[in-house]
């Protein structure tokens, strides 16, 4: 077999499915939720080879299955406007070949719907005697209203090609949806690396984003990016979180000149929302982080940020709302 790794262009145009009409009213408050989902696989009896833990994949398509069951009634009871979700499988080994996506589809009908590639492999041959196997994953992004067009830009910066072979094409989806004032909110959902030592190639999409921002921002459209930063967010600490471990060498921080002129971190500071995973989640041991939030444009108020704590039970991750109006 020739293990080969899926490698994108730098900007692919994706399909829109079941779009909606409906387009942004600037007198309303508006509502996106944020979700690693974890491929329905990590939860918290599991670790990951990747992260020094052992399994690959999850311990059955049963709990599978019942992690995606819950994962969805949680999006659902959040009932946010637009939702970016990061780490949902089409086709993958590591979660016995169930179909997420389908399962999203499925369940949120009433929402326009896109898809963007992040990780294609046909066979990740590690570990050894549990191989990670078949993977074929991404970003989904649902919303409420109407999306103008969707757009998948591949993050800069790739490791090594065995590392990059058990990671992911790292990438965000830049959603335009149309406002009653002429203008557009700017939707991005994103998904950045893990795994470069010293975040150095982290450095360099951080830099590549900003570029799009301050873009955007010219433009004079309402700008949201959020997603799954795999850094830490400036003002918080992981160790404002009871925990037993030492700081893993691949948690960065977010370096504070990254922020644009005129944009701000949304964030809930109360609620970590990613673990450790070099072992089960055991509360209290496993350290715990806020990663996952959303970086917004000065033209928009916000008015809440609201983690929703699920303890890790069904996802490495929890899920961050951001409630906000166009000004």
């Amino acid at each position: 077999m020739i293990v080969t790794d899926y490698k994108p262009e730098e900007k692919t145009v994706i399909d829109i499915e079941n779009n909606k009409d409906e387009i942004i009213k600037t007198n309303s408050d508006l509502s996106i939720t944020t979700f690693n989902i974890g491929y329905g696989t990590m939860d918290d009896t599991v670790d990951f080879f990747m992260d020094g833990g052992v399994m690959s994949r999850g311990t059955s398509e049963k709990k599978v299955l019942e992690n995606l069951a819950v994962i969805e009634k949680i999006i659902k009871d959040l009932n946010s406007d637009i939702i970016f979700l990061q780490e949902v499988d089409v086709k993958a080994t590591r979660s016995y070949k169930v179909n997420q996506l389908e399962r999203i589809k499925k369940s949120f009908s009433d929402y326009s719907t896109n898809f963007a590639i992040n990780y294609k492999v046909p066979w990740v041959p590690i570990p050894i005697f549990k191989p990670h196997g078949q993977v074929l994953a991404g970003l989904t992004t649902l919303s409420k209203f109407n999306l103008e067009s969707a757009t998948r830009h591949d993050l800069p910066g790739k490791s090594s090609f065995f590392v990059q072979l058990a990671d992911l094409d790292r990438a965000m989806v830049i959603n335009r949806l149309a406002v009653d004032n002429g203008k557009e909110l700017v939707a991005i959902n994103a998904h950045l690396s893990a795994y470069d030592k010293g975040g150095a190639i982290r450095k360099v999409q951080l830099g590549y984003i900003k570029s799009i921002l301050e873009e955007e921002y010219l433009k004079g459209n309402y700008v949201i990016i959020g997603g799954d930063w795999n850094q830490q967010i400036p003002g918080t600490n992981a160790f404002d979180f009871t925990t037993t471990e030492k700081w893993p060498e691949w948690l960065q921080d977010i370096p504070e000149d990254f922020v644009p002129s005129g944009y701000s971190w949304a964030y809930d500071k109360t609620i970590a929302t990613s673990r450790t995973v070099a072992t089960p989640y055991i509360k209290g041991e496993n350290l715990t982080s806020i990663i996952d939030g959303f970086l917004v444009s000065d033209n928009i108020e916000i008015i809440s940020t609201r983690g929703t704590d699920q303890d890790f039970k069904y996802s490495d991750h929890n899920p961050v709302t951001v409630v906000f109006r166009l000004k």
